[in-house]
């Protein structure tokens, strides 16, 4: 006991580090016991709100209305249909209706052809058809979230990737195809088996195609 009273301290707690933390003065014995943070708590970041679908659509018909034509004027159909982005340019427009792949009602139409509200718009283009029937006659081009506001789309669904033929595409600046350019479409379309006759048949009454003939 005596040894142990030697050992203590009135101001420090115990000397030795076996007989627990030291303690200075206004401790009252808590161990561990720490203060307040002293820098501010990072304030959480204020969530965005998101807009209803309500107002989405509300904005879109409002603009929608912002695009109809003024004083009873009409609205050509390739026009329309460059407005409510079927196609991409309006000349794109007029050379479909042009090319008489432009339906209203089941009757093929002129460019000029004025389109009505409840019209049956049939669009044949980049091999997809389009089937859509008017709800809003607009004048000039929108964005597409107000585009589909303006029609009732009853188009069949898009054939599948696979199921389209990958078009020609040459590089710009190369010019028009060259006699060997088009020799080796056509052997190409004879392996694919789309030519009427494969490569080296010989026509009727005539020298065989391509390369010399024998004996010479």
């Amino acid at each position: 006991m005596a040894s142990e009273a030697t050992d203590y301290d009135e101001t420090n707690g115990w000397a030795n580090g076996d007989r627990g933390t030291p303690q200075g003065p206004g401790h009252e014995g808590h161990e561990g016991h720490e203060g307040p943070a002293t820098g501010d708590a990072p304030t959480p970041a204020t969530p965005t709100p998101a807009v209803p679908a309500d107002a989405k659509t509300a904005a879109a018909n409002a603009a929608a209305e912002a695009a109809r034509p003024q004083n009873g004027e009409t609205v050509r159909i390739d026009s329309w249909i460059w407005s409510v982005r079927l196609v991409k340019t309006r000349s794109m427009g007029a050379a479909a209706c042009k090319g008489g792949h432009v339906r209203v009602n089941g009757e093929r139409v002129k460019p000029a052809h004025s389109v009505r509200v409840g019209d049956e718009v049939r669009l044949r283009h980049e091999g997809r058809e389009r089937i859509v029937i008017v709800k809003r006659v607009i004048r000039k081009r929108v964005g597409a979230p107000v585009a589909v506001q303006c029609y009732v789309d009853n188009s069949p669904p898009p054939p599948p990737r696979e199921a389209v033929a990958p078009a020609g595409i040459r590089d710009r600046g190369t010019g028009r195809p060259t006699k060997r350019d088009r020799r080796e479409l056509e052997r190409l379309r004879a392996l694919r088996g789309l030519s009427g006759r494969a490569t080296g048949d010989r026509p009727a009454g005539g020298r065989p195609t391509g390369g010399r003939s024998e004996g010479h």
